[in-house]
């Protein structure tokens, strides 16, 4: 047994039994390192990931490869969903040293007192293949290497913290007016990258990229009062997200979306299922649902929506991390079928439907097996068997329910159970904003719920923590913690509001301030003043599998600074925008959020605070919400409500329904009636959304 045993990350649980003498990172291990002078390897993986089960199968379970391993090394395991800030540093450092790209399993070797990279890689397979040495003669090249303590390695620290300090130092922030340039730069690029047949950006392997795709709907909502409305941005956003949600990215049985497409038309994913990947997309569902009034866009959100709830709810209310890629010992298994499979399950009505829906009638596509996409349309199978459209999404649904109960029996993915804050932030925000579209209070409850066990179990004396298993939160929490806790929370108020949310704002925003801003420069920091030394201290602005973090921070802080009058939020919020200014001008794609965050810097939110009761704070609040505006946030506060902060103490109740519309500084007079209210919403872009929406499934 080796040092993990008393961990809570399932990650290192998985290798609690290994051969290999692990320990967690911490001064143990360190401590270690140094008294022996013995180097370190690091390894870094998670749960979900593909790779780092093989090399888990091949490597560390294997008694010699252990033995070598224990010998030359003090070894170190790290779950980088509980350590990010590790994980960060050490990608950064990888990507320097091996000039391309880092991903995981990440295998460094490290230096026993300055924790500097000796060599860097990721799967190294156990004998020599795919053009890669064998792991055995890595560890003994590497070992070896540090025992001759050559001059260059003493030199490679200085040498490696200043390139890595030099990725991130921006040109000095801007003093300057900040324009809409780069909002414009993004529209152009994402245009230029954009696949006209199959949706997203680029070539294979695809992702989702949310935070392009939020931006590319609210450009088209800019537009959407002019002459010329940009339709091809909404356009854009609307077919990839429905040749998504065709392919085999989308869980056609049970909902929900796999981290990335190995193919350009998102039809074999990476089936690993991040909870960080489904709710910005549930969100962005539910949008398209509320421009387009396509029933299409909200299937895939109800049954997003109900996955999340089925499949990845703790009991106590927050949202577990991720399904497993990996099931039966192979990726994609649990997700697989055989044409004679389905045949057997199901009645000959539903297989008529099924097979030519999901392909079973033609050549298999992963493995000998089919993983089911949609290919047919219902309405050309309708044709086909002349049935009413509506009995064929009937028998669709009735085989899909047959289906997915036969997969439940099925030996199941891991899943990883711990609850991270940021990760279940997001998720907080897809069920607020899809369960005020969609009208589903369910999602609204447990959005909720979610957030209050946050705040119940993961602030341990005063101090927010980053993730929580097995009664334990752990780990002070990060600049993502907050920041889309914040973001969240403001979402979550819009939904329903709760004057404790509101507090809880409001402190998650003071300690942003406090821990983590930068008072010189601007923006935060990734780890909070007080956080252990690492080799490199960064403050990300680029959005990478999730959003940046500096990115929700400025959005988020300018959106609270709003409703409460607060100049200490929108100066952070702009100090942050300016010093992101050069990178977002020289490289907008890879700053979508940020230049959200711009966006609504450049044209601050209308801030729409309705004071009424029951049904007609209902009634109200549905007539602000209507229509798709992503810079009007909307807040119903009952009468009863008090101990309102800053500007909000002013926005008191009357007798009767009254409403109060701010943008940016400036508050007309509160309206006392209806008709009263749609007149002060009227100046905003948008119209109906039916004029300048065409369906996807046809051409531009």
């Amino acid at each position: 047994m080796n040092h993990l045993a008393r961990e809570t990350s399932p990650y290192l649980l998985q290798h609690a039994g290994n051969p290999v003498d692990w320990y967690p990172w911490g001064e143990e291990a360190l401590a270690k390192a140094r008294a022996e002078d013995k180097p370190i390897l690091l390894s870094i993986g998670y749960s979900a990931c593909h790779w780092c089960h093989v090399m888990a199968h091949e490597s560390f379970e294997d008694p010699a490869t252990a033995q070598l391993m224990n010998e030359l090394f003090v070894n170190v395991k790290v779950d980088r969903e509980e350590r990010p800030d590790i994980d960060r540093v050490y990608q950064a450092a990888h990507h320097l040293m091996m000039r391309r790209g880092g991903g995981w399993p990440l295998t460094m070797f490290l230096t026993p007192g300055e924790l500097v990279p000796i060599f860097a890689g990721t799967y190294f397979p156990k004998d020599a293949r795919y053009g890669m040495p064998a792991f055995s003669e890595v560890l003994g090249r590497v070992a070896e290497y540090y025992l001759r303590k050559p001059p260059e390695l003493k030199a490679q620290g200085p040498a490696l913290r200043e390139a890595l300090a030099a990725i991130e130092a921006a040109d000095a922030p801007e003093r300057g007016p900040l324009g809409a340039a780069p909002l414009a730069a993004l529209r152009a690029g994402l245009g230029r990258q954009f696949d006209a047949e199959f949706g997203g950006f680029g070539d294979a392997p695809k992702f989702p990229h949310p935070s392009s795709l939020e931006q590319l709907l609210r450009h088209w909502w800019h537009t959407a009062g002019a002459s010329e409305p940009d339709v091809h941005a909404l356009y854009m956003c609307a077919l990839t997200l429905k040749r998504m949600a065709e392919g085999g990215i989308y869980d056609q049985l049970g909902g929900g979306f796999c981290r990335y497409s190995v193919d350009r038309h998102w039809s074999i994913p990476h089936f690993e299922k991040m909870l960080y990947d489904n709710g910005p997309l549930l969100a962005l569902y539910a949008w398209l649902y509320q421009v387009s009034a396509d029933d299409f866009f909200r299937r895939v959100a109800d049954e997003t929506a109900d996955w999340v709830l089925r499949d990845m709810r703790a009991d106590a209310g927050a949202f577990f991390s991720s399904l497993d890629a990996d099931s039966e010992g192979g990726e994609g298994r649990f997700y697989a079928w055989t044409p004679d499979e389905v045949r057997a399950l199901l009645p000959d009505a539903e297989y008529a439907v099924l097979a030519p829906r999901f392909g079973l009638d033609r050549a298999p596509n992963f493995e000998g097996r089919w993983h089911l996409r949609a290919w047919q349309p219902l309405e050309d199978i309708a044709a086909a068997t002349g049935q009413p459209l509506s009995t064929v999404q009937h028998l669709l649904d009735s085989g899909r329910a047959r289906l997915l109960a036969a997969r439940n029996a099925r030996s199941w993915p891991g899943r990883d159970e711990k609850i991270l804050a940021s990760w279940n932030a997001l998720m907080i925000r897809g069920l607020a904003i899809a369960g005020r579209i969609l009208g589903r209070a369910e999602l609204v409850d447990a959005a909720s719920a979610a957030l209050d066990f946050l705040r119940s179990h993961m602030v341990v004396d005063g101090r927010l923590q980053a993730t929580w298993k097995d009664g334990r939160a752990r780990f002070p929490a990060y600049l993502d913690d907050h920041a889309f806790l914040l973001d969240a929370t403001l979402e979550l108020l819009q939904a329903r509001w709760n004057t404790a949310h509101l507090g809880f704002a409001s402190w998650l925003a003071d300690e942003l301030l406090e821990r983590f801003a930068d008072a010189a420069t601007g923006g935060f920091f990734f780890t909070a003043h007080d956080h252990e030394a690492l080799l490199h201290r960064g403050k990300p602005l680029s959005d990478e599998a999730l959003p940046s973090g500096n990115a929700v921070a400025a959005l988020a802080l300018g959106r609270l600074g709003h409703l409460l009058g607060e100049t200490r939020y929108l100066d952070a919020a702009e100090a942050t925008l300016r010093l992101a200014w050069p990178a977002m001008s020289a490289y907008p794609h890879g700053h979508a959020a940020m230049i959200g965050a711009l966006d609504e810097f450049l044209s601050p939110p209308q801030i729409v605070v309705v004071r009424a009761a029951g049904a007609r704070l209902a009634e109200w609040l549905g007539a602000a919400q209507a229509v798709y505006a992503p810079a009007r946030l909307v807040f119903g506060i009952p009468p009863d409500a008090s101990g309102l902060p800053g500007a909000l103490a002013l926005r008191r109740a009357g007798d009767a329904p009254l409403a109060y519309v701010c943008r940016g500084m400036a508050c007309d007079a509160p309206v006392h009636t209806l008709e009263a209210l749609g007149t002060a919403l009227a100046g905003d872009p948008g119209g109906d959304p039916g004029t300048v929406y065409s369906s996807p499934s046809g051409d531009e």
